[in-house]
């Protein structure tokens, strides 16, 4: 496919190039520029280089395939709704953040979240950076104030950050203030370690209520993203009756290692990229999409 590509932006320049060259031509004296094919053959080697490198790490991590490269993010992104029947009461009346499991595209991509930030494996910081495959993770404080540089190094690495409390409670057992401290106290404390404010929220479990979404507004969250799968080290589980993906699933899983999993997070990564490679679906960056 590569090939046919390149031949095809050859042509077009060729046929650029020659309709330029009845209009304008070089003043005596003056050497001719390289041709465009060249700057052409570049990019190619590049994209080459870069496929080879990324073939070269799946065979080092033992995926039995490699990723496939997501598309561009598209220009105008999607329209986001709260997912029939996950609604609360005047939901979209009352500007409450939406709560969904899929991101609307035709696109065959999936979308990986990590939770909490229990675990902290360095391998798979370098393993999931060499194969150039994104994810988004979900933050609560009392985990990651054991090594708040771990997530430095993974925002460094392209990866966002964003809210799920500061103590991972069940939040529909909380009041709203209570809420609200939960999910404010840990905007404040994404803001001031890392930077950035976040404006995605996960509640802790999926669960959730009026209160916990008033709260993730007036904390300045725009996107409530549950998910559709969750992957573990040695398994599946699905939300849907046909267990299967879908065009932009969001994916569940927790930086947990072999103390809880019998298995390390670069077990689940393998599990998780085997699959979706092989159904042909690519890995895509979830916030591209909101």
């Amino acid at each position: 496919m590569r090939g046919g590509l390149a031949v095809l932006a050859v042509a077009s320049l060729a046929a650029g190039c020659a309709h330029d060259a009845s209009e304008a031509r070089p003043a005596a004296g003056q050497p001719l520029q390289a041709p465009p094919a060249r700057a052409l053959d570049a990019y190619a080697s590049e994209l080459s280089a870069a496929h080879a490198a990324r073939a070269a790490a799946a065979r080092r991590w033992g995926l039995k395939r490699v990723p496939l490269t997501a598309p561009p993010p598209p220009a105008r992104k999607p329209v986001i709704t709260t997912r029939p029947g996950f609604e609360v009461d005047d939901h979209e009346e009352r500007g409450l953040p939406p709560v969904f499991t899929t991101v609307p595209t035709e696109e065959k991509i999936v979308f990986l979240t990590i939770d909490d930030g229990a675990e902290k494996d360095p391998a798979f910081l370098r393993m999931m950076s060499e194969l150039k495959v994104p994810y988004t993770a979900f933050l609560s404080d009392y985990l990651v104030k054991e090594d708040y540089g771990y997530f430095k190094k993974m925002q460094d690495r392209g990866v966002t950050l964003n809210n799920h409390t500061l103590h991972h409670p069940y939040l529909p057992a909380l009041s709203y203030s209570g809420q609200e401290r939960e999910i404010c106290g840990m905007q404040r404390v994404i803001q001031e370690r890392y930077g950035k404010r976040p404006t995605v929220f996960r509640p802790p479990y999926g669960n959730y209520d009026e209160n916990t979404l008033r709260a993730a507004r007036d904390c300045g969250i725009d996107h409530v993203p549950l998910w559709s799968e969750e992957v573990f080290a040695d398994h599946w589980e699905y939300r849907e009756w046909d267990r299967s993906l879908h065009p932009g699933d969001i994916v569940l899983s927790h930086f947990r290692g072999r103390d809880d999993w019998g298995g390390t997070m670069r077990d689940m990564a393998r599990r998780f990229l085997d699959k979706v490679t092989a159904e042909g679906y690519a890995v895509a960056r979830l916030e591209d999409y909101l």
